[in-house]
């Protein structure tokens, strides 16, 4: 597995950034049952920069905590039946399936531990999770969707122990 991590981020993260990312990752893919080695890129950066892309990607014109870019299309949500058939969804060199990117602000990190009265470590935890769900397909669009979600989030934070309970309290 692949876990590549481009830190933009100008400002100081005083947490096992690196570390809670390998365990959160690595946990969805269990989670999930992926069948393949995986190949995940994740951005870390500021409000300025996410801000740009959520305007650029998405046409909304703010910041945002976390952004998520599959590389593959499912017919359901973690369904691999038809992977194989995408010749650009597996590293020609590694022959690790490419998941997509998360793109993730520091800045809002900081700023929604605070506001919801965890540690940064497992809002950190959390927006990851919630990034890999997506890379697999999932989405909270409908209010269904949305619980279904948000149960699978809790889980892969359950399993990682960055509950707020856990590595999460202040």
């Amino acid at each position: 597995m692949s876990i590549i991590i481009e830190n933009e981020y100008e400002g100081e993260i005083n947490i096992p950034y690196e570390k809670i990312a390998h365990e959160v990752i690595e946990a969805a893919i269990d989670y999930v049952d992926c069948p393949y080695e995986c190949e995940v890129n994740l951005m870390l950066t500021d409000n300025d920069t996410i801000h740009e892309i959520n305007k650029e990607q998405r046409e909304i014109d703010r910041p945002t905590d976390v952004l998520s870019f599959p590389m593959a299309e499912y017919e359901q949500p973690a369904d691999f039946s038809k992977i194989e058939e995408d010749p650009m969804a597996f590293d020609p060199e590694s022959g690790e399936f490419l998941l997509g990117d998360i793109v993730i602000s520091m800045d809002k990190v900081w700023e929604q531990a605070e506001n919801y009265g965890h540690s940064r470590e497992r809002e950190y935890a959390f927006l990851i999770a919630h990034s890999m769900l997506h890379l697999f397909g999932y989405d909270h669009m409908e209010e269904e969707e949305r619980k279904d979600m948000e149960k699978r989030q809790e889980e892969i934070l359950t399993k990682t122990k960055y509950t707020r309970d856990e590595r999460g309290l202040v």
